[in-house]
C-alpha cells in the first residue's frame, strides 16, 4: 500500500476502509475507465494526496471491477466519493468538483498544522528533548488559541527548565472550567519552586541592592542567583542596568553572565532576542 495513494480491491478493503479510517481519514474515489468527469477529478485527488502527504489516504475503487463494494456503498452515480473517518462515511460528494471546493471539505477533517506540531513536541518531550520542544510548544500555544491542554504541556516543560515567571503567566491564563487535577499538580510545583527561589541570600542581596542601588557587586550576584533560580529576565535587567553604567564590569565577567543567560534561553526564544537587542544598542 502507498502511503498516500492505494487501489482498493475485496482483498484489502477492510484493511483500508475500515482499519486506515481509525487512523487518518480515507478518501474513497470510486471511478471507472469509460466515466469521463472521473479522468478529470483523479488528478485532482492524486495531487491532493501527495500535497497532503498522508495526512488521508486516497482510495481508489475501480467500481467495475469492484460493483460488490461500490454497490455495499451505495454508490449511485459515477465519479462518486465518499470520506471515511473511524470507519463511518462522514462526508463526500458526487461528480467531479473544482479542488477549492475539495480542498474546503478535506480541511473540516484534517489535522491543523498546530495539531501535527503539537504531536512532534509531545515527542520532543518524551525524548527528553525539552531545550527542542520548548519553542515548538510556544508557537503551538500561540496558534492554538491558548488551548488548555497545550498551556499545561507548555507550563510543564517551563517549570522542569526553571523558568518559573513565563509558567506562571501560562498558567494564569488558563480558564476555571480547565484547571483540574493536572492543573492543580502545576500549580503546586510553581509553588514549591518560587519558595525555593526566595532563599536566604537572594532576600539579603535584593535587601543590598534596595538599599543601595550602585552597589553593583550586590546587584550582580544578585543577577547570578537569579539566573540559578528561574528568573532569566530578573537576571538579565539587572545585568543590563549594570552594563549601562560600566560595560566592561568585573573584567567582563558581567556582559559574559548577560551572554551565557541570553544563550541558555535558546535562539527560539522571544526573550532572548529581545535582550541581545538591548545589548547591541549599548555595544554600539
Amino acid at each position: 500500500m502507498n502511503e498516500f495513494i492505494v487501489d482498493v480491491t475485496a482483498e484489502n478493503a477492510q484493511q483500508v476502509l475500515i482499519e486506515e479510517s481509525m487512523k487518518r481519514p480515507v478518501v474513497v474515489d470510486f471511478w471507472a475507465d469509460w466515466c469521463e468527469p472521473c479522468k478529470q477529478l483523479m488528478p485532482v485527488l492524486e495531487k491532493l494526496a501527495n500535497e497532503y502527504a498522508g495526512q488521508f489516504l486516497l482510495a481508489k475503487v475501480n467500481a467495475d471491477t469492484e460493483q460488490m463494494l461500490a454497490g455495499q456503498l451505495g454508490v449511485r452515480s459515477l465519479p462518486t466519493v465518499m470520506v471515511l473517518k473511524d470507519g463511518q462515511p462522514v462526508d463526500g460528494f458526487a461528480g467531479a468538483q473544482p479542488e477549492k471546493q475539495i480542498r474546503e471539505m478535506l480541511d473540516k477533517y484534517l489535522p491543523k498544522a498546530w495539531e501535527l506540531q503539537f504531536q512532534q513536541a509531545q515527542k520532543l518531550v518524551a525524548e527528553g528533548k525539552l531545550d527542542e520542544a520548548l519553542p515548538v510548544l510556544r508557537q503551538v500555544y500561540t496558534e492554538s488559541g491558548e488551548r488548555a491542554d497545550i498551556a499545561k504541556q507548555l507550563a510543564a516543560v517551563l517549570l522542569e527548565q526553571n523558568r518559573t515567571p513565563e509558567a506562571e503567566t501560562v498558567l494564569g491564563k488558563i480558564l476555571l472550567a480547565d484547571q483540574d487535577s493536572d492543573y492543580q499538580q502545576l500549580m503546586a510545583q510553581l509553588e514549591l519552586k518560587q519558595k525555593a527561589a526566595e532563599s536566604p541570600e537572594i532576600k539579603a542581596l535584593q535587601q543590598a541592592v534596595e538599599q543601595n542601588p550602585q552597589d553593583y557587586d550586590a546587584a550582580y550576584k544578585l543577577a547570578v542567583q537569579y539566573s540559578q533560580n528561574g528568573r532569566p529576565q530578573d537576571a538579565l535587567e539587572l545585568l543590563l542596568d549594570i552594563l549601562r553604567k560600566d560595560l566592561n564590569f568585573a573584567d567582563g565577567a558581567a556582559k559574559q553572565a548577560f551572554l551565557d543567560i541570553v544563550k541558555s534561553l535558546g535562539s527560539g526564544d522571544p526573550l532572548a532576542a529581545q535582550y541581545q537587542r538591548k545589548l547591541m544598542t549599548l555595544m554600539f
